[in-house]
Protein backbone atom coordinates (compact mmCIF):
# COMPACT_ATOMS: atom_id res chain seq x y z
CA UNK A 1 0.00 0.00 0.00
CA UNK A 2 1.10 3.59 -0.88
CA UNK A 3 2.06 5.91 1.61
CA UNK A 4 2.22 9.47 1.42
CA UNK A 5 3.46 12.78 3.80
CA UNK A 6 1.53 15.82 3.35
CA UNK A 7 2.34 19.20 5.38
CA UNK A 8 -0.60 20.78 6.81
CA UNK A 9 -2.84 18.72 5.97
CA UNK A 10 -5.37 18.71 8.62
CA UNK A 11 -6.99 21.96 6.56
CA UNK A 12 -7.80 23.16 3.48
CA UNK A 13 -5.53 21.95 0.76
CA UNK A 14 -3.86 20.06 2.16
CA UNK A 15 -7.14 18.02 3.85
CA UNK A 16 -8.27 17.96 0.45
CA UNK A 17 -5.38 16.74 -0.89
CA UNK A 18 -5.48 14.03 1.86
CA UNK A 19 -8.96 12.84 0.96
CA UNK A 20 -8.28 12.27 -2.50
CA UNK A 21 -5.20 10.15 -2.10
CA UNK A 22 -6.87 8.12 0.15
CA UNK A 23 -9.56 7.52 -2.02
CA UNK A 24 -7.29 6.20 -4.52
CA UNK A 25 -5.94 3.74 -1.61
CA UNK A 26 -3.08 5.85 -0.50
CA UNK A 27 -2.37 5.61 3.71
CA UNK A 28 -1.74 9.51 5.10
CA UNK A 29 0.98 10.59 7.44
CA UNK A 30 0.18 14.63 7.72
CA UNK A 31 1.28 17.56 10.14
CA UNK A 32 -0.90 20.01 11.26
CA UNK A 33 0.46 23.23 13.23
CA UNK A 34 -1.93 23.52 15.97
CA UNK A 35 -5.90 22.25 15.73
CA UNK A 36 -4.86 18.70 16.85
CA UNK A 37 -9.02 18.90 16.91
CA UNK A 38 -8.90 19.47 13.01
CA UNK A 39 -6.43 16.57 12.88
CA UNK A 40 -7.77 14.18 14.76
CA UNK A 41 -10.75 15.01 12.86
CA UNK A 42 -9.08 14.01 9.46
CA UNK A 43 -8.05 10.91 11.09
CA UNK A 44 -11.34 9.69 11.64
CA UNK A 45 -13.13 10.87 8.28
CA UNK A 46 -10.16 8.97 6.84
CA UNK A 47 -10.30 5.91 8.96
CA UNK A 48 -14.33 5.93 7.92
CA UNK A 49 -12.78 5.81 4.59
CA UNK A 50 -10.77 2.68 5.30
CA UNK A 51 -7.50 3.98 5.26
CA UNK A 52 -5.32 4.42 7.73
CA UNK A 53 -4.04 7.83 8.84
CA UNK A 54 -1.81 9.38 11.53
CA UNK A 55 -0.90 13.31 12.38
CA UNK A 56 2.44 14.42 13.81
CA UNK A 57 2.65 17.74 14.86
CA UNK A 58 5.27 19.90 12.90
CA UNK A 59 6.27 24.06 12.19
CA UNK A 60 7.92 23.55 9.23
CA UNK A 61 8.77 27.07 9.65
CA UNK A 62 11.33 25.95 12.88
CA UNK A 63 14.08 24.26 10.94
CA UNK A 64 15.94 22.92 13.98
CA UNK A 65 12.86 21.05 14.84
CA UNK A 66 13.73 18.83 11.73
CA UNK A 67 15.73 15.93 12.92
CA UNK A 68 13.29 15.28 16.23
CA UNK A 69 10.54 15.36 13.94
CA UNK A 70 12.29 12.60 11.50
CA UNK A 71 12.92 10.59 14.66
CA UNK A 72 8.93 10.61 14.72
CA UNK A 73 8.57 9.87 11.20
CA UNK A 74 10.22 6.87 11.19
CA UNK A 75 9.36 5.57 14.52
CA UNK A 76 5.85 5.95 12.99
CA UNK A 77 6.23 4.51 10.15
CA UNK A 78 7.71 1.68 11.74
CA UNK A 79 4.49 1.26 14.58
CA UNK A 80 1.57 2.48 12.70
CA UNK A 81 2.40 1.44 8.99
CA UNK A 82 4.81 -1.50 9.39
CA UNK A 83 7.60 -0.18 6.62
CA UNK A 84 10.61 1.75 6.84
CA UNK A 85 10.09 4.41 4.20
CA UNK A 86 6.94 6.05 2.19
CA UNK A 87 6.45 6.89 -1.36
CA UNK A 88 5.18 10.35 -1.86
CA UNK A 89 6.05 13.64 -0.40
CA UNK A 90 3.87 16.52 -0.64
CA UNK A 91 5.37 20.03 0.78
CA UNK A 92 1.93 21.86 0.99
CA UNK A 93 2.31 23.97 4.22
CA UNK A 94 2.01 27.26 4.64
CA UNK A 95 0.40 30.53 5.45
CA UNK A 96 -1.06 33.95 3.24
CA UNK A 97 1.63 36.14 4.23
CA UNK A 98 0.61 39.35 5.61
CA UNK A 99 -0.96 41.37 1.98
CA UNK A 100 1.64 44.05 2.29
CA UNK A 101 3.41 46.19 -0.83
CA UNK A 102 7.20 45.37 -1.02
CA UNK A 103 7.59 48.65 -0.47
CA UNK A 104 6.35 48.30 3.49
CA UNK A 105 6.93 44.54 4.28
CA UNK A 106 8.90 44.05 7.12
CA UNK A 107 12.03 42.09 8.00
CA UNK A 108 9.85 39.93 10.48
CA UNK A 109 7.09 39.31 7.85
CA UNK A 110 9.94 38.46 5.38
CA UNK A 111 11.48 36.11 7.89
CA UNK A 112 8.31 33.95 8.52
CA UNK A 113 7.46 33.51 5.09
CA UNK A 114 10.89 32.40 3.90
CA UNK A 115 11.36 30.23 6.70
CA UNK A 116 7.59 28.49 6.24
CA UNK A 117 8.11 28.39 2.28
CA UNK A 118 11.39 28.04 1.60
CA UNK A 119 13.80 27.40 4.07
CA UNK A 120 11.56 24.49 5.90
CA UNK A 121 10.89 23.44 2.45
CA UNK A 122 14.38 22.39 1.96
CA UNK A 123 15.70 21.33 5.18
CA UNK A 124 12.66 18.93 5.97
CA UNK A 125 13.00 17.56 2.69
CA UNK A 126 16.64 16.98 3.00
CA UNK A 127 16.17 15.25 6.33
CA UNK A 128 13.56 12.65 4.92
CA UNK A 129 14.94 12.09 1.76
CA UNK A 130 16.73 8.85 2.97
CA UNK A 131 13.30 7.82 4.17
CA UNK A 132 11.56 8.31 0.47
CA UNK A 133 11.33 5.72 -1.44
CA UNK A 134 13.28 5.51 -4.88
CA UNK A 135 11.12 5.85 -7.62
CA UNK A 136 8.98 8.00 -5.26
CA UNK A 137 7.59 11.20 -6.11
CA UNK A 138 8.04 15.06 -4.12
CA UNK A 139 5.05 17.82 -4.88
CA UNK A 140 6.34 21.10 -3.88
CA UNK A 141 3.33 23.40 -4.12
CA UNK A 142 3.52 27.29 -5.33
CA UNK A 143 1.29 29.51 -6.16
CA UNK A 144 -0.05 31.06 -9.78
CA UNK A 145 1.24 34.19 -8.31
CA UNK A 146 4.63 33.73 -8.99
CA UNK A 147 3.54 33.75 -12.77
CA UNK A 148 1.08 36.79 -12.73
CA UNK A 149 0.78 39.48 -10.01
CA UNK A 150 -1.74 41.00 -7.68
CA UNK A 151 -0.88 44.10 -5.15
CA UNK A 152 0.92 42.84 -1.42
CA UNK A 153 1.45 39.20 -2.35
CA UNK A 154 5.53 40.25 -3.79
CA UNK A 155 7.37 38.34 -0.88
CA UNK A 156 4.95 35.71 -0.03
CA UNK A 157 5.38 34.95 -4.30
CA UNK A 158 9.16 35.41 -4.45
CA UNK A 159 9.23 32.73 -1.86
CA UNK A 160 7.10 30.30 -4.09
CA UNK A 161 8.89 31.11 -7.15
CA UNK A 162 12.81 29.94 -5.12
CA UNK A 163 10.32 26.92 -4.83
CA UNK A 164 10.28 26.62 -8.32
CA UNK A 165 13.49 27.13 -8.96
CA UNK A 166 14.58 24.55 -6.25
CA UNK A 167 12.39 21.46 -7.43
CA UNK A 168 13.66 22.06 -10.63
CA UNK A 169 17.51 21.26 -8.98
CA UNK A 170 15.94 18.30 -7.10
CA UNK A 171 14.72 17.05 -9.92
CA UNK A 172 17.84 16.84 -11.32
CA UNK A 173 19.84 15.28 -8.34
CA UNK A 174 17.46 12.98 -7.49
CA UNK A 175 16.95 11.58 -11.03
CA UNK A 176 19.38 8.75 -10.29
CA UNK A 177 16.76 7.48 -7.47
CA UNK A 178 14.21 7.81 -9.75
CA UNK A 179 12.37 9.96 -7.67
CA UNK A 180 10.02 12.78 -9.65
CA UNK A 181 9.77 16.18 -8.42
CA UNK A 182 6.95 18.69 -9.64
CA UNK A 183 5.68 22.10 -8.44
CA UNK A 184 2.05 22.36 -8.14
CA UNK A 185 1.20 25.42 -8.82
CA UNK A 186 -2.81 26.73 -7.52
CA UNK A 187 -4.92 30.03 -8.23
CA UNK A 188 -7.20 31.42 -5.76
CA UNK A 189 -8.89 28.97 -4.23
CA UNK A 190 -12.13 29.09 -1.43
CA UNK A 191 -10.51 28.56 1.42
CA UNK A 192 -9.67 30.28 5.12
CA UNK A 193 -5.60 30.69 3.45
CA UNK A 194 -4.84 34.26 4.02
CA UNK A 195 -7.84 34.95 6.17
CA UNK A 196 -10.41 33.30 3.89
CA UNK A 197 -9.89 36.76 1.42
CA UNK A 198 -10.70 34.74 -1.96
CA UNK A 199 -14.18 32.69 0.12
CA UNK A 200 -15.37 35.22 2.24
CA UNK A 201 -14.51 38.95 0.33
CA UNK A 202 -17.51 38.40 -2.56
CA UNK A 203 -16.38 41.84 -4.09
CA UNK A 204 -12.65 39.92 -4.72
CA UNK A 205 -14.46 36.68 -5.45
CA UNK A 206 -16.30 38.22 -8.16
CA UNK A 207 -13.41 40.06 -9.66
CA UNK A 208 -11.52 36.51 -9.58
CA UNK A 209 -13.73 34.87 -11.25
CA UNK A 210 -14.43 37.63 -14.13
CA UNK A 211 -10.37 37.26 -14.79
CA UNK A 212 -10.54 33.27 -14.95
CA UNK A 213 -11.26 31.65 -18.12
CA UNK A 214 -13.45 28.49 -16.77
CA UNK A 215 -15.79 31.20 -15.17
CA UNK A 216 -15.29 30.54 -11.37
CA UNK A 217 -13.21 30.55 -8.11
CA UNK A 218 -11.20 27.03 -7.47
CA UNK A 219 -12.41 24.72 -4.88
CA UNK A 220 -9.62 22.46 -2.60
CA UNK A 221 -11.28 19.31 -4.65
CA UNK A 222 -10.09 20.92 -7.82
CA UNK A 223 -6.44 20.87 -5.92
CA UNK A 224 -7.01 17.25 -4.58
CA UNK A 225 -7.91 15.56 -7.81
CA UNK A 226 -4.80 17.21 -9.60
CA UNK A 227 -2.70 16.00 -6.88
CA UNK A 228 -3.47 12.57 -7.12
CA UNK A 229 -3.20 12.91 -11.29
CA UNK A 230 0.21 14.14 -10.50
CA UNK A 231 1.49 11.31 -8.50
CA UNK A 232 0.32 8.51 -10.65
CA UNK A 233 2.19 6.38 -12.48
CA UNK A 234 0.70 7.60 -15.36
CA UNK A 235 2.94 10.98 -14.82
CA UNK A 236 5.60 8.83 -13.96
CA UNK A 237 7.96 10.53 -17.03
CA UNK A 238 7.34 13.99 -15.89
CA UNK A 239 9.78 15.41 -13.73
CA UNK A 240 10.86 18.98 -13.18
CA UNK A 241 7.75 20.68 -13.97
CA UNK A 242 5.57 23.86 -13.00
CA UNK A 243 1.73 22.88 -13.28
CA UNK A 244 -0.63 25.68 -12.58
CA UNK A 245 -4.21 24.54 -11.75
CA UNK A 246 -6.23 27.80 -12.05
CA UNK A 247 -8.83 27.41 -14.03
CA UNK A 248 -6.85 29.87 -16.61
CA UNK A 249 -6.51 33.09 -14.71
CA UNK A 250 -5.11 36.07 -15.81
CA UNK A 251 -4.53 34.46 -19.15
Amino acid sequence: MSLAIITGASRGLGRAMAEHLAAKGVDILFTYRSRKDEADALIAYLAAQGRKAYGLQLDTGVASSFPAFVAQVKAVLASEFGRDDFDYLINNAGIGGAHTPLSEVTEAQFDELMNIHFKGVLFLTQGLLPLIKDGGRILNVSTGLARFTLPGYGAYASMKGAIEVMSRYMAKELGPRGIRVNVLAPGAIETDFGGGRVRDNAELNTFVASQTALGRVGLPDDIGAVVTALISDEMGWMTAQRIEVSGGMFL
